[in-house]
C-alpha cells in the first residue's frame, strides 16, 4: 500500500469513527440528558459545545466567525492534503491522515451544529490542589494529537537514509 493510500485511508477511518461516535452520543445515547457519566475515577462523559478551536480559543460567537473558522480549517486541511498526496513516507502520511481526518470531523461539526461536540473529560482529584482537569475533547481531537505526535517523532528520529542526504532529494 502506498503512503498516499495509507494516509487517505487513515483520514477516512478517523472521520467516520469520529462522526459515528458523535452521532451516537448526541442522538442515541443522549449524553446531554445523562451527563455527567462517570466512567472511571479520572474520566467522565459530558456534553460540551466548543465554538472555537483548542481550549475554546478564537471562539466564534457570530455566524461570520463560525464561517471564518470553518474556511480557515478547510484551507489548512487542503494544504495538509496536498502534502499527504506528495508524501512518500508512510509514517508521515499516517500522521497527516490522522490530522486530516480529525480536522474534517471537527469541521463537519462546525458546519452542521455551529460548534464542535466534545465528550471526554479527563481530570485528577487531589487532596492538596483539588481537581486538576484537562479540556473536554473528542475522537477527532485524539486523532489530531496522535498525528502531530507522529510528525514530531519523525522529525526528531528520522529514518536512516540509504546514503542520500534528505536535503538532496
Amino acid at each position: 500500500m502506498s503512503a498516499r493510500v495509507l494516509g487517505l485511508s487513515i483520514a477516512a477511518v478517523c472521520l467516520i469513527a469520529d462522526q459515528a461516535h458523535k452521532l451516537w452520543m448526541l442522538f442515541v445515547y443522549d449524553i446531554a440528558a445523562r451527563q455527567p457519566v462517570h466512567v472511571a475515577p479520572f474520566l467522565d462523559l459530558v456534553m460540551a459545545w466548543n465554538p472555537g478551536i483548542s481550549y475554546s480559543l478564537f471562539a466564534a460567537e457570530t455566524e461570520a466567525g463560525r464561517w471564518t473558522l470553518l474556511g480557515v480549517t478547510l484551507l489548512v486541511t487542503a494544504g495538509l492534503c496536498v502534502w499527504l498526496w506528495r508524501e512518500p513516507d508512510r509514517l508521515i502520511a499516517s500522521g497527516l491522515g490522522l490530522i486530516v481526518g480529525g480536522a474534517l470531523g471537527n469541521a463537519y461539526d462546525r458546519y452542521a451544529y455551529g460548534a464542535v461536540a466534545d465528550f471526554f473529560y479527563l481530570f485528577l482529584d487531589t487532596e492538596r490542589f483539588g481537581r486538576l482537569s484537562w479540556y473536554v475533547f473528542n475522537i477527532a481531537d485524539v486523532a489530531i494529537v496522535a498525528g502531530v505526535a507522529l510528525l514530531l517523532y519523525e522529525s526528531f528520529f528520522p529514518p536512516k537514509s540509504s546514503g542520500r542526504n534528505k536535503a538532496e532529494t
